[in-house]
């Protein structure tokens, strides 16, 4: 069983090791959005929200409140103040975050004797990582907090990129579309993912640049599938994004975009690829990173832009040969060698 083959068969729960000293590593993650009460939502206009008493009272509720009780690093639990006081209304969030949870062994199995047992756990575990979530997402969405008298109301939700079977239903429908009647090319399916949020220097040639490589990048993320197309670049667009809440700082991540052969090793890839952070080997820092599927055929708009660069070049040269061709007829009958003769014989 080739290293390709055997993401299909990955577990939710179990790290994969790329190249260069980098992990994907499993977590459950969700993105929460707190809302005043109606009851207290005059106090919140006067009173900003206590992050850290927040905090405190989120980290003791997976601690009491759960059927497996749960303990979350602090650097693991994101809260951020939104707005601004002066100009915020009633029923305006107050604040927004996102939690993770790494630490999933509890959902794991103690044994495996075969491979058919393995091919079971596997499916097992996948059920029960999902059911996990449902039930973490039952539980705090629509949570009330009490905060020093003041009311609260949590929102929750499952990130984009963590929605494997979602993206799935949206490209399924985006391509039934696309393939009804005849189509030349056959049936088609995605097969190109693009990461963003992910530290530049992780992807460079160390002591040469900080700025993405290709080089280290394909050989990164041909753990995942065999390549047919590779782009990287600095995401300067999430970075404007990221400066607005403080949360990344512009120029320091890039973009990738991934075009596979096939399209099992691009299902296969996004499918790791969701429910995970990217480490590296010696940083502290997990990169909960950004990942979807490409419906807007990035390989096939760019190379169509460079051909119609290289295109237009030719005809370019044409029309400056053809505008300088009469200026040098009239030179030549201005001044031909007759004339340059008469001239030399009259002097």
């Amino acid at each position: 069983m080739s290293e390709t083959e055997s993401l299909d068969s990955l577990p939710p729960t179990k790290p994969l090791e790329l190249e260069k000293g980098l992990t994907l590593v499993p977590r459950v993650k969700l993105n929460f959005t707190i809302y005043p009460n109606p009851t207290t939502a005059a106090m919140t206009m006067s009173k900003p929200i206590n992050e850290w008493k927040l905090k405190l009272a989120l980290l003791d509720f997976f601690k009491s409140s759960l059927t497996v009780p749960i303990t979350v690093p602090e650097d693991d639990l994101q809260i951020q103040r939104l707005g601004d006081l002066k100009k915020r209304k009633r029923d305006d969030p107050v604040a927004q975050g996102s939690l993770a949870i790494r630490d999933l062994g509890f959902l794991s199995k103690t044994r495996i004797n075969s491979e058919e047992e393995e091919e079971k756990d596997v499916k097992v575990l996948e059920e029960k990582y999902l059911d996990w979530r449902k039930y973490l997402l039952e539980k705090m969405d629509g949570l009330d907090l009490n905060l020093e008298g003041v009311k609260y109301k949590l929102n929750v939700a499952v990130p984009a990129s963590d929605d494997f079977e979602a993206m799935k239903k949206a490209w399924e429908d985006f391509y039934a579309f696309r393939n009804r009647g005849y189509s030349r090319g056959g049936k088609q399916e995605p097969d190109t993912i693009i990461m963003r949020g992910v530290p530049s220097r992780w992807f460079a040639e160390p002591l040469v640049s900080s700025k993405p490589s290709m080089l280290v990048t394909h050989s990164i993320f041909s753990r995942l599938g065999n390549i047919r197309d590779l782009n990287v670049s600095e995401d300067n667009d999430l970075g404007k994004e990221a400066e607005e809440t403080m949360s990344v700082v512009s120029g320091l991540n890039c973009k990738i975009v991934v075009q596979f052969e096939k399209h099992s090793d691009f299902y296969n890839a996004l499918k790791v690829l969701c429910g995970r952070s990217l480490q590296k080997q010696g940083a502290r820092l997990k990169a909960d990173y950004e990942v979807t599927w490409d419906k807007d055929i990035f390989f096939r708009n760019s190379r169509s832009n460079t051909q119609d660069r290289t295109s237009r070049m030719p005809e370019m040269a044409v029309g400056n040969y053809r505008s300088e061709a009469p200026r040098r007829q009239q030179q030549n009958t201005c001044f031909s060698p007759d004339d340059a003769r008469r001239k030399r014989f009259k002097d």
